[in-house]
């Protein structure tokens, strides 16, 4: 049976807004993810086509009238820590119809929806079928896992379009939602937007699929070399050059960025710090144009970065990369003579903040204080990767092993490469089952629903509590998985039997008996049928993880001294070290990493309590997009 469900907690608080009058990103992105999340995507016609995982203008007004969010968290009782107790917190949107479409047109602007029939189009319309794109995707797979949510009417949307992998994250202000402009954020932003190396697309972009053609953006925005006339009759080559209209696209679709207005004001920046520059704006007379000017304190007398930036959003402005702008996205240098992200000449400046980052699904901050500046120290791939790393605070080649095997289990190809380098030693089972215990821990202690208030309404002498209705089901999937991990690892004879320490084993067949023998008055006979394990509460479920995260932790460790030292040496990893390696010192090694399952930190990486909010960027990455790529590649 369930845990015993505490008291709801309700809350009530309008939307807070900024001055340009739109709700705060991350209420934004909430109430996006929500609101997909209560949606049944189906395939939608207008205009004589038909269009798969779609919803239309009068579905999202319907469920946005009242939409019901749930979130059940279990943990201790406070009164009896033994006992396990599940708190639910129900949040209630409601909102009328032309609110709704408001709300939809912001979602429109932060490009995570698009008009299905007309994907250029930027407004909301009555009469509308809209999609997801992959911004929206990236967005919705990091709220479904940091709120515990299940997915599977979504699986399909996922599997069959594209997905941003990484996305870029600027640092707020917490009183008003504005991006805060430093030194570090435009030089992180702006290398994100050129990318590693100028993006000229290839002949052949036209005829490429969807996710082809979504791939080759991300490299940085397109480029081209625009030729003017110049005196007499010569003429001006300017090279690497982009309508600024693209420009204001590339970073909607790729960053936080919410609306064109505020990434027409980081390209305003860009123009500032003098790293792009109007070729040209051949408008007519009478065509409108909206330009944005940005200001701020001028640089030194050698810098580049002048008091105020203008950045003209029309149709027909020209924009290039200047020569500073080459300089700080470092294309002119060879590969191999790129800064590492350690060293002291790219991380030590009197704006930097200090941070170290360990492992690709966390950041987190560290004060370094110097005198004059702070370091910024981040572990590159390169080490993590390295054969011989040792780290100051290590002691022994047995610990750097397990740093090693860490990373792998964290990074996708890595751990699909390491899954059939255990196959083929006859060990898979040890990986399969550390990794199924990870993903049920993760899943026992939240889960959370959306759901309309047009939901059918429940059977008769069911709760009638949508939170309530999640967990019991959660409650009854959790059960199911404890139990298939036990009959597939742990059972005497099962299909993976894992080979563990006699002790162990023993005392989680002696638990699993005096509990099944209580219940049912059977001798315990060695497999649990799921008729039995039905009646399990959330508090024996925790003591089954409890002994579960005492085998994974021998698993690992077994994994780490014996499997690590002889993977790292194979040639498929070799290569793919390499791989990584030059992934890793492109410009996504300036900041941290987070997975795209981790929460939005309440500071953001790098700022510590009552220190001055000083501006940043970090990156959440997509998960399901790294396998997307990564069987994208397979089928090449």
């Amino acid at each position: 049976m369930p845990a015993p469900e505490a008291p709801s907690a309700t809350s009530s608080h309008m939307m807070k807004t900024t001055k340009r009058g739109r709700p705060f990103l991350k209420d934004t992105l909430d109430l996006f993810a929500t609101l997909i999340v209560s949606l049944q995507l189906t395939t939608n016609r207008q205009y004589f086509k038909s269009f798969p995982n779609s919803f239309t203008t009068d579905d999202a007004a319907r469920n946005l009238a009242s939409l019901k969010f749930s979130q059940s968290n279990r943990g201790p009782d406070p009164r009896e820590p033994s006992r396990i107790v599940t708190t639910t917190t129900t949040t209630t949107f409601s909102m009328t119809r032309d609110m709704a479409k408001a709300m939809c047109q912001q979602f429109m602007d932060a490009r995570l929806i698009e008009n299905a029939a007309d994907p250029g189009s930027n407004l909301f319309k009555e009469r509308g079928v809209y999609v997801l794109t992959p911004k929206g995707l990236h967005v919705l797979e990091r709220f479904m896992s940091k709120n515990g949510i299940n997915g599977d009417h979504l699986a399909h949307v996922f599997s069959s379009q594209p997905i941003c992998m990484k996305l870029l994250h600027l640092e707020r202000r917490s009183v008003d939602d504005e991006i805060i402009v430093s030194h570090s954020a435009i030089t992180a932003l702006f290398r994100r937007f050129v990318g590693r190396q100028p993006n000229y697309p290839p002949e052949n972009f036209e005829t490429m699929d969807a996710f082809q053609k979504y791939h080759e953006r991300s490299k940085g925005v397109a480029l081209m070399d625009v030729t003017e006339k110049g005196v007499g009759k010569a003429t001006v080559v300017h090279k690497h050059c982009f309508p600024a209209v693209t420009a204001l696209e590339w970073l909607c679709d790729f960053t936080s960025v919410i609306g064109r207005e505020e990434a027409a004001e980081m390209a305003a920046q860009f123009v500032r710090f003098g790293l792009i520059s109007l070729v040209s704006d051949k408008r007519k007379n009478n065509d409108s144009a909206i330009i944005f000017t940005v200001r701020g304190a001028a640089g030194g007398a050698n810098s580049s970065i002048s008091q105020h930036g203008e950045f003209r959003c029309t149709a027909k402005a020209i924009y290039k990369v200047t020569d500073e702008g080459r300089r700080l996205a470092r294309w002119d240098l060879p590969d191999g003579a790129r800064p590492s992200p350690n060293s002291s000449a790219a991380n030590v400046s009197n704006n930097a903040r200090s941070s170290e980052d360990r492992s690709v699904d966390t950041a987190t901050a560290e004060g370094a204080n110097t005198s004059d500046a702070k370091i910024h120290r981040r572990i590159s791939m390169t080490e993590k990767l390295n054969a011989s790393y040792d780290a100051a605070e290590k002691k022994g080649q047995k610990e750097s092993n397990t740093d090693r095997l860490k990373f792998i289990m964290e990074e996708p190809q890595l751990r699909a490469l390491f899954r059939e380098f255990l196959r083929s030693n006859f060990c898979e089972e040890n990986l399969s089952f550390y990794l199924d215990v990870q993903d049920f821990k993760k899943s026992f202690s939240t889960t959370s629903s959306a759901i309309a208030a047009n939901t059918p309404p429940p059977k008769a002498g069911q709760k009638a509590t949508p939170g309530q209705l999640a967990m019991e089901r959660h409650h009854e999937a959790l059960i199911h998985k404890a139990f298939v991990i036990y009959n597939t690892y742990l059972a005497p004879s099962s299909q993976s039997e894992l080979n563990i320490d006699h002790g162990l084993r023993n005392e989680l067949s002696a638990y699993l008996s005096e509990v099944i023998q209580s219940m049912t008055g059977k001798t315990f006979q060695g497999h649990v049928d799921l008729e039995q394990a039905n009646n399990f509460n959330a508090t024996q479920l925790q003591t089954m993880i409890r002994l579960y995260e005492r085998i994974q932790t021998h698993v690992f460790r077994l994994m780490a001294t014996d499997s690590v030292p002889k993977f790292i040496k194979t040639p498929r990893f070799l290569a793919l070290k390499v791989k990584l390696v030059e992934e890793d010192d492109g410009p996504l090694a300036d900041f941290p990493l987070m997975n795209s399952s981790a929460s939005t930190p309440s500071v953001p990486p790098g700022l510590a309590s009552g220190e001055e909010e000083v501006g940043g960027a970090y990156v959440t990455v997509s998960q399901r997009a790294v396998v997307q790529e990564r069987a994208a590649g397979e089928h090449r």
